[in-house]
This record gives C-alpha cells, structure tokens and sequence, in this order.
C-alpha cells in the first residue's frame, strides 16, 4: 500500500512538472521599476514587432558616437527595468544599447515559451540592423542567464560581431538533472535551451564570464560553454552569486568585456 502511494506521489510530481514546467524556467514581473533616465542617460521608447504578431516593450539607448551596438537580452526573472545599473555600464563602452522584454515580461505581449523568446531576440536584432541601420558587423549580443540561451541561439543562426554570455548554463536538461536529480528529466522536460549543443554552431568571438561562487548556475558549466566555442574566444571570472554579483560588480570582468569590445570593434572615439 505504501509502494502504491509513493509511486501515486512520483507519478503526480512528474506530471505537475511537465504540465506546469514553464513556471520553473520564467519568472516574469510586469510592474516597470525605472527608466535609463534614472541614471542619466537618454532613451527611446520602442515597441517591436515580432514574426507571430506580439508587440515587445524595448529600450533604446543611443550612445552619442557609437562605435557600434549592443543587442541586450536579460536572465528569467524581473524584467529591463532591473538591469538599469548594468544598461549604463554597457552604453559607457561607447555602445549604443537596446534592450527588450521578452514576451510576457514588462509592457510585452503574450505569454513566454523557449520558442518566443528566439523570436524575440529575432525582433530585436531586426530592429537594430533594420530600423537603426547597424550592420551585422558592427553588433554585440550580451545575454545574462537565461538570455545567453537566447543569444546563443540567435548567434547560430545571425552571426553577430561578438556574443558575450554572463552566468550562463549548458541546457534546461543539465540544470533540472542537477536541481532535480530523482526525475526524468530527458522524459519530462521539453523546454530545452540547449546552448552547449548550439555552441559549435557560433561563427563569431565569444567572451564567457562565469562566477565561480555562482550559487545557482554552476561555474563549471560556464567552462563548459567556453570548451565547446569556436576560437576566438575568452573567459573571465565574475564576483559574487548569481543574483548578488555579476558583471556590474565585477572590474576583472569590466576589463575583459571592455578589452573584448575593443578587439572586436576597434577603439572608441
């Protein structure tokens, strides 16, 4: 009878899991905490339109004399208006920014799904290289956490100049085996993200920075990420967990990804 009511338990565990699985991965928040203005910097409102008919709520940060532009996609929680502080220390590498809100995130249309997020990074870049004129050349993909799926994803597919990953992981199948190693995860999760996989894939410079204390993603599957990219490409370690640190706190990594920006653009003016 016990036998029966644990195999009952696991069957109803895994089931909740894989019907519900998209609660695990997105962590949207719709409320707007902030604008750019906030730390002084000019910006444009932007509404981008994605291939299956959503409208994205975006930012767009024009830097003064850019050398070129940075199409930003951030991690699975909050939304663009969290990451101000880090927005500013991109756009001050003479880069002007957009940053966008994935499906079901801020002002953003619909709901999240692997598949919406790859079309809204498509948007993005479209609206960089087609709206604003930026060629391919001359544009950077960051991702943060889960966004660096997403850029990964997109670099396969729309080569940019360079792809920056911050506190990346190798798949949704390797974080669910560590978190939840007693399931099938192989069997229940079908939200993939498999950027380790996509990583042969990526033609352009890749700079990968990791937090050996990262608390949530692992440091080894940023080494994992490194080993599988194509050269050139380079590594830098951050400070700090994975919420509490990151590139905004971390000067080795600032000097990385402003030595990085520069080999792959040219100086700044």
């Amino acid at each position: 009878m016990a036998g029966g009511l644990l195999v009952l338990g696991y069957a109803g565990v895994c089931g909740m899991i894989f019907l519900r699985q998209e609660s695990f991965v997105f962590f949207p928040e719709r409320a707007i905490a902030g604008t750019p203005v906030d730390v002084g910097l000019r910006y444009e409102p932007v509404r981008l339109q994605t291939a299956d008919g959503l409208a994205l709520g975006a930012w767009w940060i024009p830097a003064e004399r850019p050398r070129g532009a940075l199409v930003f996609a951030h991690g699975n929680g909050g939304n663009i208006s969290h990451r101000i502080d880090k927005l500013a220390l991109l756009h001050g590498l003479g880069l002007s920014v957009l940053a966008f809100d994935y499906r079901g995130y801020g002002e953003s249309q619909g709901r999240p799904s692997e598949q919406g997020t790859y079309r809204d990074m498509d948007a993005a870049v479209g609206f960089v290289t087609g709206d604003k004129g930026v060629p391919p050349a001359r544009v950077l993909y960051l991702g943060e956490s889960l966004g660096g799926a997403v850029a990964v994803e997109a670099a396969s597919r729309r080569p940019p100049a360079g792809l920056v990953l911050e506190s990346s992981f190798t798949s949704v199948h390797a974080m669910a085996r560590r978190y939840y190693p007693w399931l099938p995860a192989r069997l229940l999760v079908t939200i993939r993200y498999d950027s380790l996989s996509r990583m042969r894939d990526v033609a352009c410079p890749t700079l990968i920075i990791h937090s050996p204390d990262d608390d949530i993603v692992p440091y080894a599957m940023g080494r994992e990420l490194f080993a599988a990219a194509r050269q050139p490409k380079a590594f830098a370690d951050l400070s700090g967990g994975h919420n509490s640190g990151g590139i905004a706190v971390s000067p080795e990594a600032q000097e990385a990804l402003a030595a990085f920006v520069g080999a792959v653009l040219g100086p700044g003016s």
